[in-house]
């Protein structure tokens, strides 16, 4: 029962932190009533919610029905350095539950869920709604602050002269890079939409006048000349197809004794404890892709033209799965 009703669980806590629970509760205790006028809610519903969320951990009832926080839930306050909360609102929306609710077509048909359920690609859907983006947008960075540190301290960068992220959004880990290595230069490559609001993230970070901005579409072309490319939770998003096209145009692109550096999870053996395999399923719902074991990646390499060399662990769930390309 403790697994099959893993989605009330999953919706209550994204309810409460898209009300904003948390952060309320940051300079201590409060009733439930007063929470209530706060978020404009019904008094005993939100007593409810927060009542249910204590079993697991997510709060802690006092005495008069007062809540306070608890470590589970300064996670999902807004501000705590290792913030989960709009991860938290993402997974419990109409369009990420919604298309979740149609995972056995998804398996019985082998199409993308979400497509089936909305009509559209995922990101195009995000296109239209700018609200779903925006969490998505902040989910992403959550997520992917603690991938990018781990990435810094796993990796030796100092032999490269420019580092090109493609696919790096706003240039949070092409950042991280830049400030560990302070002889490097980046290139940030996204879609025009993408990198038109990267310049003040890259001026806060310090790191603006070592970097520039190239917009486009991976699918066509990437910025030449780089001696390292470096996709963070990118190549996931797409099929083995899909993916080998993105790999080849940066094939293209590379400098001869370059380095091509995928940033993933990749899949452990049969029956191991491994969060990725799930990951992968929400592969499956949201865009068609998946994630992948070590042989997968080098099949992907050896297709666009690269050799796969090593899998470097990080201290966060991905690796980094280093490759050269094969002279031609």
């Amino acid at each position: 029962m403790k697994f099959v009703t893993g989605a009330w669980v999953a919706q209550a806590i994204s309810v409460a932190a898209k009300l904003g629970i948390p952060d309320l509760l940051a300079a201590g205790a409060r009733t439930a009533a007063d929470l209530a006028a706060q978020t404009n809610c019904h008094p005993r519903s939100l007593y409810r919610l927060l009542r249910a969320l204590t079993t697991i951990g997510v709060f802690e009832e006092l005495a008069d029905e007062q809540f306070q926080l608890t470590p589970l839930a300064e996670l999902l306050r807004t501000d705590s350095p290792h913030s989960l909360r709009y991860a938290a609102i993402m997974l419990g929306e109409n369009h990420h539950y919604g298309a979740w609710g149609h995972l056995l077509g998804a398996v019985q048909s082998g199409g993308i869920a979400f497509d089936e359920t909305f009509g559209v690609p995922v990101f195009k859907y995000f296109d239209s709604h700018p609200e779903a983006a925006r969490v998505f947008n902040h989910a992403m960075t959550e997520l992917s602050s603690n991938v990018h540190i781990a990435v810094v301290d796993a990796y030796d960068f100092t032999p490269f002269e420019t580092i090109v992220d493609i696919g790096g959004g706003h240039g949070a880990l092409l950042s991280a890079i830049l400030r560990a290595n302070p002889k490097l230069r980046g290139v940030l490559f996204d879609q025009p939409a993408v990198v038109e609001g990267a310049e003040p993230h890259l001026a806060a970070r310090g790191v603006a006048d070592r970097c520039h901005t190239a917009p486009g579409d991976f699918f066509q072309a990437v910025p030449e000349g780089g001696d390292a490319y470096v996709l963070a939770t990118v190549i996931h998003d797409w099929t083995d197809d899909q993916s080998v096209e993105i790999l080849r145009n940066i094939r293209r692109a590379i400098r001869p004794n370059g380095r091509l550096l995928l940033v993933e999870q990749v899949l452990k053996g049969p029956n191991a404890e491994d969060f990725g395999k799930f990951a992968d399923l929400n592969m499956l719902v949201m865009t068609g892709g998946g994630e992948r074991t070590e042989e997968e990646f080098r099949q992907l390499y050896e297709r666009a033209g690269f050799e796969l060399l090593r899998v470097i662990p990080t201290r966060s769930s991905s690796a980094i799965i280093e490759g050269a390309p094969v002279a031609t």
